[in-house]
């Protein structure tokens, strides 16, 4: 009796928390600060990655040994760019939804607390009933998706913003304020910018406890 009303605690915290005007069954889409501060920051991530070489690239090509090529710093290269743009929009399929989070934090890589203590109920042998498969719990929701597609197009439309930061303003001002801020939201709210996943901790952990002692 307990476990089903944790259960239910649960699934009645995530229609809660999911409701809005403009959802349909639980489903609230990525806005557009949201997508551009995913993509600002998995970008930087990516960049931050591949700028840990001091590798010597040499550029173009000679007809004869005498002439010789062109050498550039990769970290300042295009190539580091090209690669490190390469597939980066795949990177939130490793995000998840975390409904227990109001703000932009609800798109965060690693399972939610909420889907982490329902399994722990699968797995105690408790009947946990979504309205979906459990095999395709684990599976990108229709809200990771969609963040995929928006920053697909976003890096399309503003490909030319980006390498413009890249090679004009990196290390002097952040892509979320050069891409996000100034160009992409310029105009709408970007409040979601200073969001950080910190402050949606401790509020996290007071819905845990909450329902350990709905359990208890």
């Amino acid at each position: 009796m307990c476990s089903q009303m944790l259960v239910l605690f649960f699934l009645t915290f995530i229609t809660l928390v999911s409701s809005g005007p403009e959802e349909n069954e639980g489903v609230k889409y990525a806005n557009k600060c949201e997508v551009c501060k995913i993509l600002a920051t998995e970008l930087e991530n990516r960049l931050e990655e591949t700028g840990r070489t001091n590798e010597i690239l040499e550029i173009g090509y000679s007809i004869d040994d005498v002439k010789p090529k062109k050498k550039a710093h990769y970290r300042k290269s295009e190539l580091r760019l090209l690669e490190s743009l390469d597939g980066i929009c795949n990177k939130i399929l490793e995000y998840n939804i975390h409904k227990e989070r109001t703000d932009s934090t609800r798109f965060a890589k690693g399972m939610s607390q909420t889907f982490k203590t329902l399994h722990g109920l699968v797995d105690k042998g408790v009947k946990v009933e979504l309205g979906i498969p459990h095999e395709l719990w684990d599976k990108p929701s229709v809200e990771i998706t969609d963040l995929k597609s928006q920053c697909e197009k976003v890096l399309e439309e503003y490909e030319e913003d980006i390498e413009n930061w890249y090679f004009h303003h990196q290390g002097m001002v952040s892509l979320k304020q050069y891409l996000c801020a100034e160009k992409f939201l310029k105009g709408s709210h970007y409040e979601c910018l200073k969001e950080e996943l910190q402050e949606n901790i401790k509020g996290e952990t007071n819905i845990l406890q909450k329902a350990k002692k709905d359990e208890l």
